[in-house]
């Protein structure tokens, strides 16, 4: 049976979706609890509305840690990979060992895949990511210090902020109150 269940942050309604297995998705928070769940339902139509369950509680936490500038880290989640295709699998491993307040190029990433000329798959995996922030897709960035982009609600402001909150260097390149 899968589930997913919305909560307050500091910033708006976020939500995440579970299953037997693990975390099956997240979603990033919007001003609106409403406005929430009609994304949370369009993305997980078959999923029905439940309370947070206990083991589920720490990422629900950690999640609103976060989102108040607090560094976390995400790496010990389970997540249900059972609807994720396996390339995309090996971007979001590679993604996820990424350390809070570093970053790594779609290129970079390209290369431990075997392959430099798959940056543009990696990215397009990316933005798919089911799981941002718990899967720190907001740690990939383009080639020469550029952002790249982040498929969340926010775009790149939204990609900044997270990694301002980790102290990563790619923050410090863009002014987060332009």
């Amino acid at each position: 049976m899968t589930h997913y269940a919305l909560f307050e942050t500091g910033i708006g309604w976020a939500g995440i979706a579970w299953g037997d297995a693990g975390l099956i998705g997240v979603h990033l928070p919007e001003p609106e609890r409403e406005a929430a769940r009609r994304s949370f339902i369009r993305r997980f139509p078959d999923m029905a509305e439940a309370p947070v369950p206990t083991h589920q509680t720490s990422t629900v936490t950690r999640i609103c840690a976060l989102l108040r500038g607090q560094q976390v880290d995400f790496a010990d989640v389970p997540l249900d990979l059972a609807r994720t295709p396996a390339f995309h699998a090996r971007v979001y491993e590679i993604t996820r060992a990424i350390p809070a307040g570093e970053t790594l190029t779609y290129g970079e990433i390209a290369v431990r895949l075997g392959d430099k000329l798959l940056a543009r798959d990696v990215g397009q995996a990316l933005g798919k990511n089911p799981w941002p922030i718990v899967v720190p897709c907001h740690r990939v960035t383009a080639a020469g210090g550029k952002p790249g982009g982040f498929s969340a609600r926010g775009g790149v402001n939204t990609k900044l902020r997270l990694l301002a909150i980790e102290g990563a260097k790619a923050a410090a390149q863009a002014d987060l109150f332009a």
